[in-house]
This record gives C-alpha cells, structure tokens and sequence, in this order.
C-alpha cells in the first residue's frame, strides 16, 4: 500500500468493510440453516474486532503497523454456559431467530454503509487534493 493511504482512515474502513462483509455472510448463512435441527448460530464478536482494529491503529501510529486485523469466529456450539442475553435454545437445539438475525443484518448493514460513505468522502478528498481543486 501506498504511504499516502496510511495516513488516512483508508486501512481501517478497509478492515471494517472486510469485517462486515465476513458477519454478513455469517448472519445470512445463520438464517439459510434457519430449519436445520441443532444448527447453533455464528457470528464475528464486535467488540473483539473493535478492540484489535484500535490496537492496530495504535500500532501504526507507533510504527509497528500489521496490515491484517484478526477476527475470531464464535461458535455458540462450544462457546460454554450462555449469558442469559443471549438467545433461547428451541426444542431441536438450534439456537437461531429469524427476528435477531435480521436486526443483526441491520445493524451489519449500517455498519458498511457508514465505512463506504466516509471511504468515499477520503477518495474524494485525496481526488481534490491531487487535481488542487476544492
């Protein structure tokens, strides 16, 4: 990558959208296994993707740059005792909601929107800014 684009938000709206597009496909493969006896749901932890993609820009403004964010898959099915948050098992031991996992496709999808907008806001400064118009 460019030198250009590590001073600007470009790298985390980038591991943003990677991060949603991969909780996409999760949430959506949730709801296709919506039937499935004993299906227990996926999803990508937010909070753990927030907490590494800020640890990762603390390292690149330190110098100590990694160009990848990871991000841990949860499996409900061996993740332990459950919070008492979190959804009720059904009689054939699945776990999945239709209600919940659209909600979480909602929020999912806000989430990409957002990085796409603030993405397209930087090219188009970097745009104006190369060409010296305003």
């Amino acid at each position: 990558m460019l030198g250009i684009f590590k001073s600007t938000t470009i790298p985390a709206l980038e591991q943003s959208l990677t991060f949603s597009e991969r909780r996409h496909e999760l949430l959506a493969g949730n709801i296709a296994n919506l039937d499935t006896p004993g299906y227990r749901s996926r999803d990508l932890d937010e909070a753990d993707f927030q907490n590494a993609l800020a640890e990762s820009i603390d390292n690149a403004q330190r110098g100590n740059a990694n160009d990848r964010v990871g991000t841990v898959t949860r499996d409900d099915l061996y993740a332990g005792p459950r919070a008492a948050s979190e959804q009720v098992v059904f009689h054939d031991g699945s776990d999945v909601s239709l209600e919940s996992q659209i909600t979480e496709i909602a929020k999912n999808q806000h989430l990409h929107g957002l990085a796409i907008t603030t993405m397209r806001s930087q090219f188009s400064l970097l745009r104006a800014a190369i060409t010296e118009r305003a």
